[in-house]
């Protein structure tokens, strides 16, 4: 598994899209954060992050995608995967490690945005930024990510096209962050169904982790929809 795993990260890598992929992430949350007059946080007159905890999942919803849209449909379009199949590995492992090969690049993606913290606790003054529900928010931001990553793989396990792997992948984290949360608001479901219907959408999850408490239902369902997504493209290899 760890020997996909480096060789997936070697590939991502060994050429300017690894980088570029980061680098992009990185403006676009300084530009929204530090310059953007309707998201700069200086405007906001006290210590916080929550403009960047609430803008983060909709960067990653498009830069998740692109780094997971190859990691499967490239090797089907080179034939690679065949060459891969003759090695010691199971499928499980296969999947393990490209996984966390890409999460692993999602995680070199935010760690430089710890930089926002020390900023503002730095020009805050008087109490200075909530250090619990900053945290609650990264631990939430890493599970989020974490399932963006699995939605992406199994995407990439249908096609050979990286650009078809896109743009499933972008719409099925769109749909799973936000669009159960769009149906709990039709009217129909007012009557206590839309509570639950809210419960089934990962931003109810997110925003519930992101008050600073780790609720064990919060980390079940993200474990949860993760395994579910890999089992699939376990599944998705083993036909192929």
């Amino acid at each position: 598994m760890w020997a996909v795993c480096k060789k997936e990260l070697r590939q991502f890598f060994s050429s300017l899209t690894g980088y570029i992929a980061i680098i992009v992430f990185l403006l676009m949350n300084g530009l929204l954060l530090f310059v953007f007059p309707a998201t700069n946080i200086f405007d906001f007159g006290y210590a916080t992050l929550s403009n960047f905890f609430e803008l983060a999942p909709w960067i990653l919803l498009l830069l998740i995608p692109a780094i997971t849209m190859r990691i499967l449909s490239e090797e089907f379009r080179t034939g690679t995967f065949e060459v891969l199949q003759t090695k010691p590995l199971s499928k499980w492992q296969v999947v393990c490690g490209k996984y966390f090969a890409s999460l692993i690049v999602v995680i070199i993606a935010l760690l430089p945005t710890i930089v926002y913290y020390f900023s503002i606790q730095e020009l805050s003054a008087q109490n200075g930024i909530d250090t619990g529900a900053t945290i609650g928010s990264y631990i939430g931001l890493l599970f989020l990510a974490a399932v963006f990553v699995a939605i992406g793989i199994c995407c990439s396990s249908f096609t050979n096209n990286a650009v078809v792997a896109f743009i499933a992948a972008a719409f099925f984290c769109f749909i799973i962050y936000s669009g159960f949360n769009a149906i709990s608001a039709i009217p129909t479901f007012a009557a206590g169904a839309d509570y639950y219907i809210e419960m089934l959408g990962i931003d109810f999850h997110y925003r519930s982790i992101s008050r600073g408490v780790i609720d064990l239902r919060d980390v079940i369902y993200f474990l949860s929809i993760i395994f579910f997504f890999l089992t699939f493209t376990n599944r998705n290899l083993a036909k192929r």
